[in-house]
């Protein structure tokens, strides 16, 4: 698989590290917050050294109880950040985690950012499918994201989320999406399960159990489980104390098929890759 950035085929038949800048003063994971211009270009050289392929930009934290940000908001942490980076690492391919088709377009046109993440699926704006078919960017659409956001915003949001099967429910809301971006003229749509968002402990661990059945929609697949709640809690410790956890549980996603693998730590996951590959490169 590949995916088209900017004219140029990213091949995904080695998986790839997204690594994750958040410029957001409250993050869930303190480690992953930058604000500051030089910090946030800092942060991503020593990424990029470190083996990411992807940096992932979000100015919207989706930590339970974080507080909602407004479109101006969001869009000034993003200007701030993406001048920064466009300046000091124009070669860095920037994926920008947002749910707004406003933003999305900003970042493009304004930043040449070459993907966009969007954790909501298309469901809470109903011009974003459009928007992405316009600019030409690939597109990971994530399941769950939905909920977490309403939240946020007081719209409540189930406590404790019912799946009479929890993979057929994610098979038919990605073919669903898929089919109608394809239809559309939008070609790169990654698919994201969404660990964590919309789903329990135990269904958190039954995805990534049956994490492989979602190649039946023969797109690239990313998982994002860095430092996660399902981690933390289940060990006892802290987000801060949850990498070990997070190499474990990447390595069984790089053998259920993972393209993309989107962390905090990009050095530790680079180094999965690297033995992963090996081994299966023995086999």
């Amino acid at each position: 698989m590949t995916l088209n950035i900017h004219g140029t085929l990213l091949d995904l038949s080695t998986p790839q590290v997204m690594g994750i800048v958040n410029l957001t003063p409250d993050s869930f994971y303190a480690g992953s917050r930058v604000q500051l211009a030089d910090d946030v270009v800092s942060r991503v050289r020593s990424m990029l050294n470190d083996g990411a392929s992807i940096i992932d930009v979000g100015a919207y934290s989706t930590r339970p109880g974080a507080a909602p940000v407004t479109v101006e908001e969001e869009m000034q942490r993003l200007r701030k950040g993406l001048e920064a980076i466009s300046k000091a690492v124009p070669e860095a391919i920037i994926s920008i985690d947002t749910f707004r088709a406003d933003v999305a377009k900003m970042c493009v046109e304004e930043y040449g950012a070459a993907i966009i993440n969007d954790i909501a699926g298309g469901e809470l704006d109903p011009q974003i499918f459009q928007t992405i078919a316009k600019l030409h960017v690939p597109y990971i659409i994530m399941h769950g994201g939905k909920e977490m956001i309403e939240s946020q915003s007081g719209h409540g949001g189930p406590s404790d989320y019912q799946y009479s099967d929890l993979m057929e429910t994610l098979m038919l809301y990605f073919s669903e999406r898929v089919n109608r971006l394809h239809d559309i003229g939008v070609c790169d749509v990654i698919v994201d399960p969404g660990f964590g968002f919309a789903k329990n402990m135990e269904q958190n661990y039954q995805l990534m159990a049956a994490l492989d059945e979602l190649h039946e929609l023969e797109c690239p697949l990313l998982v994002g489980i860095s430092r996660k709640t399902m981690i933390w809690r289940l060990l006892n410790t802290s987000p801060e104390q949850a990498l070990n956890g997070t190499t474990v549980l990447n390595t069984i996603a790089l053998m259920k098929g993972a393209h993309i693998l989107r962390v905090h730590d990009v050095k530790p996951c680079a180094e999965a890759i690297r033995i992963y590959t090996q081994y299966s490169n023995s086999i």
